[in-house]
């Protein structure tokens, strides 16, 4: 989720807005809020630290979930278009997974939420240029700034071997996994499923309705997010993503539920998922994800909406 400035993305909501309906996501049950620091550029940490605040929810009863490796950039309007444009624009030190960066990202983070410490520290990609047996995840949970740490979108042999050394170094290991994963893209099920199911660490899949486009038929009318989102495109318009999206369409009719209660209950069956990562854009949007959980697919429903699957190309991390 990532409530914010109507800045970069047009459909990004308000931030007043966003705090109402935060608040109203804690009263219906949820109670497990995921940002990043590069989330509007800082702001939908402030806008989830403000809604903590305002509504007075108990701190021991959430879990708030951010993460750590890209810059947060001082100008809204701000890209980063090539692997050098951090360091060649001002951001020198201000991205990766340093223990310096790690360290100064937690700390911001903290004072943005207006938090004590954050109950899940996640590494927004993996880092080509630090070493693994650099110590900082482990030391801020030691200092107390975090209580766990998480991975998200790396590919299978880069978690096995981060975990693998935070396990035989008596390091804190990682808890969960944020990866790629709904009914148009099923790459994790090749390698990283299995090897997080070696590990014992549950998944918490992003774009479980692959950013809208398995909410509404594919002739209905484009929204403003999959006009701008830069993955939305990578799903594609082929054969199988048609025929999924229909038997999507056909199932959510034949149980008289919404398009997007059919795909979020599908991932909520998969083996190794502990909870998909939604986002909404209006309060009945969310009351009509909230329905997911008592949508039961069968065996057959399952086979329809699987057999379309075509392979295709990594992406959503490199």
């Amino acid at each position: 989720m990532a409530p914010g400035q109507k800045t970069s993305m047009e459909y990004v909501r308000l931030g007043v807005a966003r705090v109402a309906e935060l608040g109203s996501r804690y009263d219906a049950g949820i109670n497990t809020f995921d940002t990043a620091n590069m989330y509007s550029n800082g702001e939908s940490e402030r806008i989830l630290g403000k809604a903590i605040k305002e509504f007075n929810l108990p701190r021991e009863e959430i879990v708030v979930l951010t993460k750590v490796y890209f810059s947060v950039k001082k100008d809204n309007k701000a890209t980063a278009t090539s692997p050098n444009w951090n360091d060649e624009n001002g951001y020198v030190n201000q991205h990766g997974l340093s223990r310096k960066h790690i360290f100064d990202s937690v700390k911001a983070s903290l004072e943005r939420l207006q938090l004590d410490y954050i109950d899940v520290l996640q590494c927004h990609r993996f880092d080509y240029n630090t070493p693994i047996e650099e110590t900082a995840l482990h030391d801020v949970v030691k200092a107390g700034y975090v209580r766990y740490v998480g991975m998200s979108s790396c590919h299978a042999y880069q978690f096995a071997q981060m975990q693998n050394y935070a396990i035989n170094n008596k390091l804190t290991p990682f808890i969960s996994m944020q990866n790629h994963y709904n009914l148009l893209y099923r790459e994790e099920e090749r390698e990283m499923f299995p090897t997080l199911q070696l590990f014992g660490v549950g998944a918490i899949p992003w774009s479980p309705l692959a950013q809208g486009l398995l909410t509404r038929p594919r002739d209905a009318e484009k929204t403003a997010r999959s006009q701008t989102d830069i993955y939305t495109k990578g799903y594609g318009n082929n054969e199988g993503t048609r025929k999924i999206t229909s038997s999507v369409e056909q199932i959510a009719k034949k149980y008289g539920v919404s398009m997007a209660q059919v795909s979020l209950a599908w991932v909520m069956s998969r083996p190794g998922v502990t909870a998909p990562i939604v986002g909404t854009t209006s309060l009945d949007n969310l009351k009509d994800l909230l329905g997911a959980v008592h949508v039961k697919l069968t065996d057959e429903d399952e086979k329809e909406l699987e057999e379309a699957y075509q392979p295709r190309g990594l992406f959503g991390h490199t």
